[in-house]
């Protein structure tokens, strides 16, 4: 299990080499990051990591979460120590350091798919008690999608979201 260090160790960590790794998608990583953090998400760690972690390797996602709840799969995909980032770039952030990016104009994917699968059950819910009955399948299909969301790791709907115009336009930002 990786051990969690706060902002400041991992800087000075950075410094001493280690390999800082942002699990987030491409899309929330364009957005805002911590300048000189590779960009790996979650699904393309297993492959990827091990070619390239020679040194202590420090994950982190947004707040923590995605770090901590994947901690023992993280310390998996390197041969050397893995460390997870307290906090994660919001902790970087409360401790001064500084980030690379824009400040956040858009909610990231999972947010746009809660808000997108929420307001699709709602209509249907709507719809169904005042139009007809056979609404009410719109809210039973988008539950459907969402329990095999999180049974299996793919969201169709998070494929989708991230085609949008408003989502291209901050994943072409990355070469900035």
């Amino acid at each position: 299990m990786p051990r969690t260090v706060t902002p400041q160790e991992a800087a000075a960590m950075i410094e001493q080499g280690a390999l800082l790794i942002d699990v987030r998608e491409a899309s929330e990583h364009a957005q805002q990051r911590i300048p000189g953090a590779a960009n790996v998400p979650l699904a393309q760690l297993p492959g990827l990591l091990p070619a390239v972690a020679k040194g202590p390797v420090i994950f982190h996602c947004l707040g923590g979460k995605r770090t901590a709840m994947y901690a023992e799969r993280l310390a998996g995909c390197v041969e050397c120590d893995a460390y997870l980032l307290e906090g994660g770039l919001e902790g970087w952030k409360r401790a001064g350091y500084a980030v690379d990016g824009a400040v956040r104009q858009t909610p990231d994917i999972m947010r746009q798919v809660q808000m997108a699968a929420g307001g699709l059950v709602l209509v249907g819910a709507i719809l169904g008690a005042t139009i007809s009955p056979w609404w009410h399948l719109m809210s039973a299909f988008v539950g459907a999608g969402l329990l095999f969301a999180g049974l299996t790791g793919f969201c169709g709907m998070a494929l989708l979201l991230v085609r949008m115009p408003w989502n291209r336009l901050r994943a072409s930002r990355r070469a900035d």
